[in-house]
């Protein structure tokens, strides 16, 4: 079984909140710290909630920074015309799956500083590089991928130690396609007990 989740990017997601650098202004950096901000206050929280109210209140703060379909019709890569009718379905089936996976690790991280390293824009796409240092070990490498959607800049791709998110999904989702259907593929990812697929 292969795991799905990077263990940098969700450190990268709760990091950017711990000690934040100075943004960039009216970036995407600038972007993703608000969201960030509002994870932390939601952790700052979680005292006084339950683990079920903290968990939605992570997921809301979270998903709209993320463009699903985009990241969705990657991910699916050479399959996405053949689902056509059912791309919609995919698109919340992993949403669903990766927004609980971030809900689930997201927490569980602390004491990590974040260097942003270097940001490029180039007419609606844009590249925020960043290194997380944890307390000990090693610094990680996280690169976000963003695009510009309306007003608003949106993450399709993190890179973790130059492996990217969105290839790493596309190529077990291409195995798991290679040996069953795009129902095997649906059934795993929508398997609340799974948190890896074959």
């Amino acid at each position: 079984m292969v795991h799905l989740f990077k263990r940098g990017v969700a450190v990268a997601l709760f990091a950017l909140c711990i000690q934040p650098q100075a943004a960039f202004s009216g970036s995407p950096t600038e972007q993703i710290q608000e969201t960030i901000g509002q994870v932390l206050k939601v952790i700052d929280a979680s005292i006084q909630n339950s683990e079920e109210t903290r968990k939605e209140s992570l997921r809301d703060a979270i998903m709209p920074r993320f463009d699903w379909p985009e990241m969705a019709r990657q991910t699916l890569g050479k399959h996405w015309d053949s689902v056509s009718a059912r791309q919609n379905e995919f698109v919340s089936a992993f949403a669903e799956f990766l927004g609980n996976a971030y809900v689930g690790k997201i927490t569980s991280y602390k004491d990590e500083k974040i260097i942003y390293v270097h940001e490029t824009v180039e007419k609606d796409q844009a590249q925020v590089n960043t290194k997380i240092v944890p307390s000990k070990g090693d610094p990680t490498s996280v690169n976000y991928r963003l695009h510009r959607v309306r007003d608003e800049w949106k993450i399709y791709d993190v890179v973790v130690e130059d492996v990217s998110l969105v290839v790493n999904y596309r190529s077990q989702f291409n195995r798991i396609l290679a040996k069953g259907s795009f129902e095997d593929l649906l059934r795993q990812m929508k398997d609340k007990d799974s948190k890896r697929l074959n």
